[in-house]
């Protein structure tokens, strides 16, 4: 007499489980990725025509309320202004001696803020012998 077994194992997978997970995580990335924002400071740019493409090193943003923050790749850092110098000092000691700094200021910012960063940049040409770069970005102007 031959003992067979009741339960019976199957080598099928059931793969609806799969799809629900797939569904979940595609709408996960969905949403995140809507979050994420390219330019963190919405800032309104001066109008201009000139196109200047240069290598740069890092951006200095500066909105309305006069707070600055600096750029560099994706990072976004809060700057005071009395750390202004400092901060730009060391980024640009660390980068190569002909690069540039990008200044977005927005069009509300009186221009002695932007000049306290053009000054950052020109302390260190000045003390390390660099030929650093300030360039103030723009928006394309209406016709």
């Amino acid at each position: 007499m031959a003992i067979k077994t009741q339960n019976k194992r199957t080598t099928e997978f059931n793969i609806s489980t799969q799809a629900d997970m797939v569904f979940l995580l595609l709408i996960f990335f969905m949403i995140t990725s809507t979050m994420v924002s390219p330019n963190a400071i919405k800032l309104l740019l001066p109008q201009s025509t000139s196109k200047v493409m240069a290598k740069q090193t890092f951006e200095v943003y500066i909105d309305q309320d006069l707070e600055y923050a600096i750029k560099e790749g994706k990072d976004l850092m809060a700057v005071e202004e009395n750390m202004l110098d400092v901060v730009i000092a060391e980024r640009l000691i660390k980068n190569d001696s002909t690069s540039t700094v990008v200044v977005r200021a927005d069009k509300s910012v009186p221009v002695q803020n932007v000049v306290y960063v053009i000054d950052a940049v020109n302390k260190v040409n000045d003390n390390y012998n660099r030929k650093h770069k300030v360039i103030l970005a723009t928006a394309p102007k209406d016709k």
